[in-house]
């Protein structure tokens, strides 16, 4: 983790800002007082969530189990390795299998076997040819026992709720035992708890990494947005990105720049932020009967708002409270 600081936001705000799996981090707490607690706080869910699920670390539980996966055999983990796989495989079953976890090996055809700072110059290699994933059904959990089972050659990714589970854990540590109101961002992926009256104040941008072009606030639950453009880079001169389309195990091509939603958790709302992304053009009605408000932009910048997310012009809108998955 590198270049932390921290700054006053409002009067009653103060924010913590570092970085974490190549992404920035952001906290927000109410009580300027409880900053260094809450940072705390935070800082040690990271390191246990990075111990947990870093596909990129050599120790850590998630590639122990990839390594060890053998057709049929039950291979016991941790909890906490449990509950990311649990999180991972409910994400996959809400999205009708398009946020699917056994896209590891997928990744690794694309080059994306590293850390993300490693690859963005560039990595040698060609598009490979369309392979579907092993697929999320092939996955199997007992909670009694803390088992795992999967097929042999199978590489769990937990990458597209990690963050977000990561998130929720955190701002539910800190607002439990420090009372205070809190928002943890992790990429983008946010969750707030305790929120002032009229909310945390948040920047969207239609391009990844670009300038904040709307402003909203969230009282409650989580927002993600999920897009193409923060995590590109060349494979062997071939544009291509960390969105994986399941059925080709290639990099999704979205009608979508990015896509934003709200809901009851950052889990939720990152699964629903995803699933949209490749979905395509059939995320507005699944979005629409999920009830979940959500902000679509397309390739040509032009906006869509589903299930209540209010238009753009209205300034600073608050963002009604997104339900559960």
């Amino acid at each position: 983790m590198t270049s932390r600081s921290i700054s006053a936001y409002t009067d009653s705000q103060v924010i913590y800002r570092t970085s974490v799996w190549s992404t920035r981090v952001d906290l927000i707490v109410t009580e300027p007082e409880a900053l260094v607690v809450a940072t705390a706080v935070l800082h040690d869910e990271l390191c246990r969530v990075d111990r947990i699920v870093n596909r990129f670390r050599r120790d850590s539980e998630l590639n122990a189990l990839n390594s060890a996966a053998r057709e049929g055999a039950a291979i016991r983990v941790s909890m906490g390795l449990l509950e990311a796989i649990f999180v991972a495989l409910r994400a996959a079953e809400l999205s009708d299998g398009a946020v699917d976890p056994t896209v590891g090996a997928a990744m690794c055809r694309l080059g994306y076997d590293r850390d993300f700072s490693q690859i963005r110059p560039g990595v040698e290699g060609s598009l490979p040819k369309p392979l579907p994933v092993t697929g999320w059904q092939s996955v199997g959990i007992d909670v009694t026992r803390s088992t795992v089972s999967m097929p042999a050659g199978t590489v769990l990714d937990l990458g597209a709720t990690a963050k977000a589970w990561a998130a929720d854990r955190a701002s539910e540590a800190i607002a439990a035992r420090l009372g205070c109101g809190v928002l943890v961002s992790l990429g983008g992926d946010l969750t707030v708890r305790g929120a002032p009256e009229d909310g945390f104040r948040v920047g969207l941008a239609d391009v990844c990494g670009g300038p904040s072009s709307v402003t909203v606030a969230i009282a409650s639950g989580g927002l993600a947005t999920s897009g193409t453009g923060s995590r590109q880079w060349l494979l062997g001169g071939h544009p291509v990105h960390h969105l994986i389309d399941p059925a080709t195990g290639l990099p999704v091509e979205s009608c979508w720049r990015t896509a934003s939603v709200a809901a009851g958790s950052c889990a939720d709302a990152n699964t629903a932020s995803t699933a949209a992304m490749i979905k395509g053009s059939g995320a507005v009605d699944w979005l629409e009967e999920r009830r979940l408000p959500a902000r679509l932009v397309g390739l040509d910048g032009a906006t869509i708002t589903v299930a209540g997310w209010p238009p753009d012009h209205i300034g600073r809108p608050r963002l009604p409270h997104g339900t559960r998955c």
